[in-house]
């Protein structure tokens, strides 16, 4: 028996339901990624955005319980029984604490209402000086000073407004440059810039030569929502990177889903 099979024997129906929903499992789904669509406002007319107000109350409602410890851990707006870390990851920030001397600021962009934050916030505090300033969307931010914020945490909603404030050594992009209409504007940005490491995570990909544009749609069971998003190909993003070297690069752990492959990548300061 392999480990597959024997995952599927152990796991919960309950779960291997909802995992068969999030990767768009089965003939005729209605959840998952569809479409090849050839410009950006092709996919958004077909699709409801992420800018929806249930998206953001959700995500509030499931936060507020971790921030209170009643909940141990939210992704997307679902709550876990126990914290699903991102092993990698949390190896970049540590990676670059060490670099600083214990000092982690980090730029999380599109970083929610401080998932990732509250997500290692247990490591974290080990950590002589933490800084997490997460940039979003207006009414991301809103909540987030109105319900999050404190010393450690901060909200923004540009990058320039953030390095007005404070100067990362850290730009995390998790599950970020899919979703915007021009990703690499986005990456060059932040490779731009002078901080220790570029940490990239939760990114998909496909064989492809180009670029692949569809729709994601998710399962109302979740929340009711629709969106472009794309799917890289390794090749081009790869020449994206530019001058950072990449000390490391990993498998996401959505791997797998929608029949893509999940990665991320630790990259270096500036050569």
């Amino acid at each position: 028996m392999g480990m597959k099979d024997m995952i599927r024997q152990l796991a919960p129906p309950v779960l291997v339901s909802l995992a068969k929903r999030l990767r768009g499992d089965g003939k005729g789904s209605e959840y998952g990624l569809s479409g090849d669509y050839h410009s950006w406002d092709e996919a958004k007319a077909a699709s409801t955005g992420y800018g929806s107000a249930a998206i953001l109350e959700k995500t509030r409602a499931a936060l507020l319980k971790v921030k209170k410890g009643e909940a141990v851990y939210e992704r997307d707006s679902i709550l876990f029984d126990e914290i699903q870390y991102t092993w990698p990851l949390l190896a970049g920030l540590m990676w670059a604490a060490a670099r600083a001397g214990g000092r982690l600021n980090v730029l999380d962009v599109g970083g929610s209402l401080g998932s990732t934050y509250f997500q290692n916030r247990a490591f974290l505090a080990r950590l002589p000086a933490v800084r997490w300033n997460v940039v979003e969307q207006p009414a991301h931010v809103r909540e987030g000073r109105r319900s999050f914020e404190d010393a450690s945490l901060k909200f923004y909603e540009s990058i320039a407004e953030c390095l007005a404030h404070t100067a990362p050594n850290v730009v995390l992009l998790s599950s970020v440059l899919q979703y915007l209409e021009r990703p690499y504007d986005l990456l060059a940005e932040v490779l731009a810039l002078s901080c220790d490491c570029v940490i990239i995570d939760r990114t998909p990909f496909h064989s492809g030569d180009s670029d692949r544009l569809c729709v994601q749609r998710i399962d109302p069971a979740i929340f009711d929502a629709s969106y472009p998003m794309w799917t890289f190909s390794p090749g081009r993003f790869r020449e994206a990177l530019g001058g950072r070297a990449v000390v490391e690069e990993f498998e996401s752990f959505e791997n797998g889903m929608f029949g893509l492959m999940w990665k991320g990548f630790i990259l270096g300061g500036p050569e």
